[in-house]
């Protein structure tokens, strides 16, 4: 897999995503890496962090050195004079850059799969840039019209038929187009990405007691049950509409690759819980693999030392396997 090249995104540049740049580079993975950042800002960090770095100029197609202490940068400058923990609105549009960068180059080719860093969406929306997370970004960027959004954390999968979206808005974004879509994109992943040839997946209904017979909501009964039937009579092997109370318990857990969440806050705080701090977050249905840390920016944290580049590093392997399993050139199916 040494041929595998992936470009990192530290983010917010105030937050920890710069910390993070410099620990990675004290053990760096066993292939090629770039980093997008501003190197002033990166060789600050290292200095408040009291670790050795050595910044190399990022020469398009040329063989990254994999030393430890060294990081490749491709450079972008930040607005402002960034002080850790301090947020600037004039950098949100260096963070755009960075991220524009990255998809831009697994688009064309440079790059095998980005993993991306914490951003700060308050504060690129303040900057008067509709945002709302990475996941919408590469998605318009690729040019697709459909993305899933799950986390890993060890052997559980977590996927999200909604995002970041406001809980009183959740029923009407459940539709049976969103539905299929996301059972598509996610089964397909987990034999393209994750080489799984018959995968089984878990379904969450909307409602408490997934519906409890229609008495608790009906979303259960007139729009993700007749989806559920029209998938496994495609060949998709799936459970539910299932309470999400009792899915997330080892038994129900066990021998499933994967649990569809109907909302965030439905799905992810069980991940979380299972594996915080070394969980990542995969797109799923890009032209090009996306992984990213499980975390915020941490702003209290950003220049202390106290740090945890766990989740970092299980991004990027996961992104490596990932991108190692593609073909070169195959792009994901659209759904």
């Amino acid at each position: 897999m040494s041929d595998v090249r992936l470009v990192l995104t530290p983010g917010e540049p105030a937050g920890i995503g710069m910390d993070l740049a410099v620990l990675l580079a004290q053990q760096p993975p066993d292939c090629d890496l770039v980093c997008v950042a501003d190197p002033a800002v990166l060789a600050e960090r290292a200095r408040l962090l009291h670790l050795p770095l050595e910044i190399r100029a990022y020469n398009l197609g040329a063989a990254c050195c994999r030393t430890p202490g060294v990081l490749h940068v491709a450079a972008f400058q930040v607005r402002e004079p960034v002080v850790p923990g301090q947020l600037q609105t004039e950098n949100a549009a260096y963070v755009l850059d960075t991220l524009t960068y990255a998809a831009e180059g697994c688009l064309g080719g440079s790059f095998d799969a980005v993993i991306t860093g914490p951003v700060q969406k308050s504060v690129i929306n303040e900057a008067g840039v509709p945002f709302s997370g990475h996941t919408e970004f590469f998605c318009e960027r690729s040019g697709v019209d459909h993305v899933v959004m799950m986390l890993v954390a060890d052997a559980l999968r977590v996927a999200l038929v909604t995002t970041h979206l406001p809980l009183r808005d959740v029923p009407d974004a459940i539709t049976r187009d969103k539905v299929a879509r996301t059972i598509r994109t996610v089964h397909c992943a987990l034999q393209t990405d994750w080489g799984i040839g018959d995968p089984r997946i878990l379904v969450a209904g909307l409602n408490p007691h997934a519906g409890e017979g229609g008495h608790l909501g009906r979303e259960e009964i007139e729009v993700i049950a007749p989806v559920l039937a029209e998938c496994r009579a495609a060949g998709i092997r799936l459970e539910g509409p299932l309470p999400a109370d009792t899915l997330f318990t080892p038994g129900t857990l066990q021998g499933a690759d994967a649990v569809i969440a109907m909302y965030h806050d439905q799905g992810l705080p069980v991940l979380k819980h299972a594996g915080f701090g070394r969980a990542v977050n995969v797109t799923l249905g890009l032209p090009f693999v996306r992984t990213s840390v499980d975390h915020g920016t941490a702003l209290d944290l950003a220049g202390t030392g106290a740090v945890d580049a766990g989740s970092l590093g299980e991004a990027i392997q996961l992104a490596h396997e990932m991108a190692a399993r593609r073909a070169p050139g195959r792009a994901v199916p659209r759904l």
